[in-house]
């Protein structure tokens, strides 16, 4: 009884606002830590004692060094390096994104030139690379250009006259940094999660757009201390130039310690900027992955050119003013939405090497109905809806959408494969809400609704941030407008992700298991959500392990096993009389 008499008046003081009088009186006193303070204590006898060493020892030759600090055969060595480093970091740049993209192309001969073209000049050493093209007028008297195998020439100018000390150094530093570049690159392509590219695909944007705007962006994260390293390292590489006899900074030191004899304060000289090339280049890397950061952490603090940018943007408010109609939670107005579309499913197969996840499926699925899709893990439910809007290609058979086939023409009795820019058209008309959510993290809420409506329907920017605001408000997240989905608990992030797909007005939209990725709590919130858009009159299918849900919703209940349908019908008579034994079996487990 003791024992629960104390608990009880700990809980009762717990539960109490005041401050309990009987520990006013005591004294906090911080935890010690004197390994903390020997560590300190050493690394500041160290950094005195080398100070000390520098500034008192004559021999460093400080007044030398304050003579040539700024003295202008410096200043115009230091001017070339600058430069140097410049050109070649941009050229260098973008010829390695070029490369990168090229090596994760599924053009087999463009990504093996691009493979040759790395392992060569990542072979070579810089300085030899240097050498062979200052030299290049031995192999080649002269450039031209024009047409190949004629004697069609546009341009014809000697090689050594074209090819200066400077242009040498330029276009030596522009290939070896490309090379070691590209690698970087695709590295932070390859960190990107592929559902990303999924999702960029399944809302029907260019290719361009999904690699400058979706995956690029995201791997600069992975790209950028790496890139940044070799930048530094193009910095002091370009001292590697002195073999051409062209005066940047390093080359300069020489030519004056050479001349006066003062060996060590020369090259403090160049020590010195050196080391403020690369703490501007530290202090550049420091905002430019802050800024690529964007939705990466929960409270991020805006940067200073962010605030001061900031001030010109137009307000939401304004654009909504303009016509934005405030609507409660919910889909209530369906003429806001596209009609159904019928979706038609002929004797479909899949297979993934040896194994068959999808074996003659046949389906049809009226205009405005909801279907539920049912079945163990591994039954090709997903590889179904996947095939839908064709982001998985099926082996044999076809899909359409009110007639119009999904990812082929047809001409006659031929199928022909689109083209990936007519596939993502026709994929606009097919939405998808990912089991992961799949939203884009380094966008803001609003950024992902409007992105495909303005790249895909051509959408102006005002009229498609008013339909975000709608479809926010349908799905109650108005106030979420701005947040990043880092922010957003999973049932936040899967209404928005469905108002994502709902921004293109698709005829058929799919749901990939919506609420398998979220915690119970959250999940009424977006079964609430789906129940108010099955009421629209848009096409669902809906691949889900909620079988009250399913019972509750769908028109038509489809149950799959081994890639098969093994049975379709409405709810009433799929849960109550079943007529296959497998799919009665699977239901007396989870009902």
């Amino acid at each position: 009884m003791a024992i629960l008499t104390d608990y009880a008046g700990v809980a009762g003081a717990a539960r109490t606002s005041e401050p309990n009088p009987a520990y006013a009186h005591y004294r906090v006193v911080p935890a010690r830590h004197p390994g903390r303070a020997l560590g300190t204590l050493f690394a500041a006898i160290v950094i005195a004692g080398v100070l000390y060493s520098v500034l008192t020892n004559p021999r460093w030759g400080w007044p030398v060094f304050a003579e040539w600090f700024f003295a202008e055969p410096v200043l115009a060595g230091l001017g070339r390096t600058l430069l140097l480093t410049a050109l070649a970091t941009v050229s260098g740049s973008l010829l390695g994104t070029a490369l990168a993209l090229a090596r994760v192309s599924k053009s087999p001969l463009l990504g093996g030139l691009s493979f040759g073209y790395i392992w060569l000049l990542r072979s070579i050493p810089l300085i030899v690379l240097l050498l062979v093209l200052n030299n290049l007028g031995y192999l080649y008297e002269t450039i031209s250009v024009g047409i190949p195998f004629t004697d069609t020439t546009f341009f014809n100018y000697p090689t050594t006259q074209l090819l200066t000390p400077f242009a040498a150094a330029f276009l030596g530093l522009t290939l070896n940094q490309s090379a070691f570049f590209a690698e970087i690159v695709r590295g932070g392509i390859l960190s990107v999660d592929h559902g990303q590219h999924e999702a960029a695909a399944a809302l029907g944007l260019p290719r361009h757009r999904q690699a400058f705007r979706i995956v690029l962006p995201q791997a600069m994260r992975s790209i950028l201390p790496t890139g940044f390293n070799e930048i530094i390292g193009l910095a002091k590489s370009t001292s590697m130039v002195y073999v051409l006899a062209l005066p940047e900074l390093f080359y300069t030191v020489q030519v004056i310690y050479r001349r006066n004899l003062e060996v060590i304060p020369l090259l403090m000289v160049a020590t010195v900027w050196y080391l403020v090339i690369m703490t501007g280049l530290s202090i550049a890397q420091y905002y430019i992955e802050r800024h690529f950061s964007k939705g990466a952490v929960r409270n991020p603090v805006p940067l200073p050119f962010q605030a001061f940018f900031a001030r010109f943007r137009r307000p939401l408010s304004e654009i909504a003013g303009n016509g934005a109609v405030v609507r409660k939670a919910g889909f209530h107005d369906a003429t806001a939405f596209r009609a159904g579309g019928a979706v038609r499913i002929h004797g479909i197969s899949k297979s993934f090497g040896p194994l068959k996840v999808l074996d003659d499926v046949e389906l049809s699925l009226p205009a405005g109905s909801v279907t539920a899709i049912l079945g163990p893990s591994g039954s090709g439910k997903s590889t179904l809806l996947r095939a839908i809007n064709h982001l998985e290609r099926v082996d044999d058979g076809f899909i359409s959408i009110d007639g119009d086939l999904v990812g082929y023409s047809q001409k006659g009795s031929t199928l022909y494969e689109l083209k990936e820019k007519d596939i993502l058209k026709r994929r606009a008309d097919i939405g998808m809400v990912f089991q992961n959510f799949n939203l884009f993290p380094h966008l803001t809420v609003l950024e992902n609704l409007i992105e495909a409506p303005i790249q895909v329907r051509g959408l102006k920017r005002d009229d498609a941030v008013r339909l975000a605001q709608d479809l926010l408000a349908r799905v109650g997240l108005s106030d979420k407008i701005n947040a990043y989905p880092r922010q957003l608990s999973g049932g936040q992030q899967q209404r928005v992700a469905i108002a994502r797909a709902l921004a293109l007005r698709p005829k058929v939209l799919l749901f990939d298991e919506p609420t398998s990725a979220l915690d119970p709590e959250l999940v009424g919130e977006v079964l609430d959500v789906i129940k108010e858009l099955a009421r629209t009159g848009t096409t669902l299918v809906i691949v889900t392990h909620e079988v009250g849900f399913a019972r509750e919703v769908a028109d038509t209940v489809v149950f799959m096993e081994a890639g098969r349908i093994l049975e379709a019908g409405p709810p009433s008579r799929i849960f109550t009389a079943a007529e296959h034994p497998r799919t009665r079996e699977f239901l007396a487990k989870v009902l």
